[in-house]
């Protein structure tokens, strides 16, 4: 077993225990705030305190930790992780368990980031994309997995439960990570490189075609269960199983627009972007009939996360030498997406338009769509000129 595939593995795994911290609390809010005293209402800003974790103090941590030895900060991440998840498994009053909450995601984006790096860098460039989507696939598996499984926990055995397992599974991470990633120098980049790669154009505009174009997927995926039992007819049972194969779709098709990365790094991003405006504009009406509903959730699966990785891949393509601070800042455009598409859907759906969600995601694709022909042009002319390494896969 090659050390490469070791290294993937062990940073896949980590990501999949940060991936299921992420929504875990959205399961267990009626728990939460009954034995915190809160309304459930309240109980939800732990997520909304997650997630502004993610985006603001992500950078930060990251700028923070520029100059450190990557396997170190990689370990030092976990453990920042693990921490907040014991202070949040042991939280006597809801202003703890923000705490917990913040302090576990103040590790996430650049944890993220700093795996996502490290995978490209003990690969051969012609298998970067392949490498992003394996460590990303672990919050796919998150997702179908992690999070369902995470909240039954909840349930039956406390709300605790499942934080006091997560932090088990952290250290378990931490030790596993210690074993089998590969020591690399410290970088000799300085914060003021990677805060010039950030700010440059392309790569501005890359983190805008990600924070645009999932947000199409938002609008959509936040509201899709009301929108399958009130419009297409289905029963709560029924919805979980799609839901179930929207997940295993997202898994597969993440794990495909890796090797298409591979490949063509435009082609994939043009086609996932067209997909999804195609099958987003279809969704109003393909939820009239259940067999179409059905084929369209199951596309919308395969779609949502094969953004990942030609996406993490134009950041990577136009950061050079300083990648760590602008894919940081991308994994925070995610969430940004995530939290600006589920409030639009909200809108749409307190204005009695659920059905219609869709249009709006297909709006949103599309514009995302756009901005990939601002962003690739440039990388096909470096592809010309042989300037960047990566961009041999453009």
């Amino acid at each position: 077993m090659s050390k490469s595939f070791l290294s993937l593995a062990a940073l896949c795994a980590s990501v999949f225990v940060v991936g299921t911290s992420e929504y875990l609390v959205a399961g267990m809010l009626p728990e939460i705030g009954s034995d915190l005293q809160v309304s459930q209402g309240t109980a939800g800003q732990a997520v909304t305190a997650y997630a502004l974790g993610v985006v603001i103090g992500g950078p930060v941590v990251t700028m923070a930790t520029a100059r450190l030895p990557r396997k170190g900060l990689a370990l030092g991440l976990m453990l920042l992780f693990a921490a907040g998840s014991a202070i949040s498994a042991l939280a006597p009053t809801f202003g703890v368990l923000l705490a917990g909450r913040v302090i576990s995601s103040l590790s996430h984006a650049a944890f993220l980031a700093l795996a996502l790096v490290t995978a490209t860098s003990v690969v051969p460039e012609h298998r970067t994309g392949s490498a992003i989507a394996t460590v990303a696939s672990g919050f796919t598996v998150a997702t179908l997995l992690g999070v369902p499984l995470g909240s039954l926990l909840g349930q039956a055995a406390g709300w605790r439960a499942p934080f006091a397992v997560l932090t088990a599974l952290t250290l378990t991470a931490v030790a596993l990570l210690a074993l089998v990633l590969p020591r690399q120098q410290a970088p000799t980049t300085r914060v003021r490189d990677e805060l010039r790669v950030v700010t440059r154009k392309p790569v501005l505009l890359a983190i805008a075609t990600t924070a645009v174009g999932f947000s199409g997927v938002a609008v959509v995926f936040t509201y899709i269960a009301p929108l399958l039992t009130r419009v297409a007819g289905f029963s709560p049972a029924a919805v979980s199983a799609l839901l179930l194969a929207y997940g295993a779709g997202s898994f597969l098709g993440n794990l495909a627009a890796g090797k298409l990365t591979d490949k063509s790094m435009s082609a994939t991003v043009r086609g996932v972007f067209g997909g999804l405006t195609g099958v987003l504009a279809a969704m109003p009406f393909a939820a009239a009939w259940q067999p179409t509903a059905v084929l369209a959730v199951l596309v919308l699966g395969l779609l949502a996360t094969a953004t990942i990785a030609p996406l993490q891949g134009l950041i990577l393509h136009h950061a050079g030498a300083a990648p760590t601070l602008a894919v940081s800042v991308n994994v925070g455009a995610f969430n940004l997406g995530a939290a600006v598409g589920s409030a639009l859907g909200g809108l749409l759906v307190a204005a009695g338009a659920l059905r219609w969600t869709g249009l709006a995601g297909a709006v949103l694709s599309l514009a995302g769509l756009a901005l990939t022909h601002l962003i690739l042009p440039r990388a096909q002319a470096a592809s010309r000129t042989g300037k960047a390494a990566v961009s041999t896969a453009v």
